[in-house]
C-alpha cells in the first residue's frame, strides 16, 4: 500500500519522528500515552500489515505486561496497599506506572520501527551528508547492519550446508566448530564488505569539499505547510508541558491536572499531531476514490 506520509520531504520526516518520539519518551500522562500507543500501532500496520501484527501481539504486547507485573515487585513506593508478597507491599501506584512505563516503551518501539519504514538511508545522507559526511554514512550503514547481515549469514549456512558443515550435522563438537567456521567467514565478509565501501565513496569523492550530487527531493508546498502544522502543534504542547497540563504524579499518590478546555487542546494538538501521517494517507484514499468516480 502506498503511504504518503513516505513522499513528504525528509526534512518533513525526520522533524516528524524526532518530535513524536521525544515527546514520547517524556510524557507519562494516560492521555498522551494512549494517544502516542494507538497511533503508532495503526500507522505500524498501515506500513507492514499483517508482520507488524504478529510482532505487536507476538513481543509488544508481552513487553507491556512484563513491565506491568515487574514493577510492583521491586517497587514499593505507593500510598494505597493492595497486598503483600514476600513481606513487600504491592501498592496501586506502582501497578499503575508500570503500565505506563510499558506503554511509553512500547510506543518508542512502534515509533522506530516506522522510522525504519520512513526514513531511507537515502534520506539520511540527503539530510546530513553535508554536515558530518562521514557520521551520516556510517550511520546509514548501521540502519542496514541486521537485514544485510541476517541475509548474508542465512546465504553462508546454505552453502556450508550442501558441503555438510552446518550446525545440525555432526555430533555436538562438530556442531560447535562448524558455528565458529561460519562466524569466521562471515567476520571475514563484513570486513571485506567495509574496506569495499570505504575504497567506493573515496573514489567518488565523498566528504570533499565542493563535491555536488544528485537528489530528488524537493521541498514544495505541501512539505512547507506540513512543517508549519508540525511546528504549530509542536509550541502548544510545549505551552501546555510548561503549565504542567502533560505530566502526572505516581508517586505517593495519583495527582492529575483537572480536565478543562486548555487541556483538551493540549491532546487534540497531540492527536493531531501523531496522527498526521494516517490523516494524510485517509485525505489520498478520499481523493483517490473521488478522482476514480468521476471518470
Amino acid at each position: 500500500m502506498r503511504d504518503t506520509f513516505k513522499t513528504c520531504h525528509p526534512i518533513v520526516n525526520f522533524t516528524f519522528f524526532c518530535i513524536v518520539i521525544l515527546c514520547g519518551m517524556f510524557f507519562m500522562h494516560p492521555v498522551l500515552l494512549s494517544i502516542s500507543v494507538l497511533s503508532a500501532f495503526f500507522y505500524s500496520l498501515y506500513l507492514n500489515g499483517r508482520k507488524a501484527l504478529k510482532f505487536n501481539l507476538i513481543f509488544l504486547f508481552p513487553i507491556v505486561i512484563t513491565v506491568s507485573l515487574i514493577n510492583p515487585l521491586f517497587n514499593h513506593r505507593g500510598m494505597t496497599i493492595l497486598g503483600y508478597f514476600m513481606d513487600n507491599p504491592i501498592t496501586l501506584e506502582s501497578i499503575y506506572y508500570g503500565m505506563a512505563s510499558g506503554l511509553m516503551i512500547a510506543a518508542i518501539i512502534l515509533w522506530f520501527s516506522c522510522y525504519n519504514a520512513i526514513m531511507t538511508s537515502d534520506k539520511f545522507i540527503y539530510l546530513f551528508g553535508r554536515i558530518a559526511p562521514a557520521l551520516s554514512l556510517i550511520f546509514s550503514m548501521v540502519l542496514r547492519f541486521v537485514p544485510k547481515f541476517r541475509t548474508q549469514i542465512i546465504t553462508i549456512s546454505n552453502a556450508q550446508k550442501c558441503i555438510g558443515r552446518d550446525m545440525s550435522n555432526g555430533t555436538y563438537i562438530e556442531r560447535i566448530r562448524h558455528g565458529i567456521k561460519i562466524l569466521s567467514i562471515m567476520v571475514t565478509w563484513a570486513l571485506e564488505n567495509a574496506i569495499e565501501t570505504s575504497d567506493s565513496m573515496r573514489s567518488r569523492g565523498y566528504g570533499l569539499k565542493g563535491r555536488t550530487s544528485f537528489s530528488i527531493y524537493r521541498l514544495d508546498k505541501r512539505d512547507k505547510g506540513l512543517i508549519l502544522v508540525i511546528m504549530a502543534l509542536t509550541v502548544v504542547l510545549a505551552t501546555g508541558a510548561t503549565a504542567g497540563q502533560t505530566s502526572i504524579q505516581y508517586f505517593p499518590s495519583i495527582k492529575i491536572a483537572d480536565i478543562s478546555g486548555f487541556s483538551i487542546l493540549i491532546y487534540s494538538a497531540y492527536f493531531l499531531l501523531c496522527f498526521i501521517p494516517i490523516i494524510l494517507n485517509v485525505a489520498e484514499e478520499v481523493k483517490w476514490h473521488y478522482f476514480q468516480s468521476r471518470i
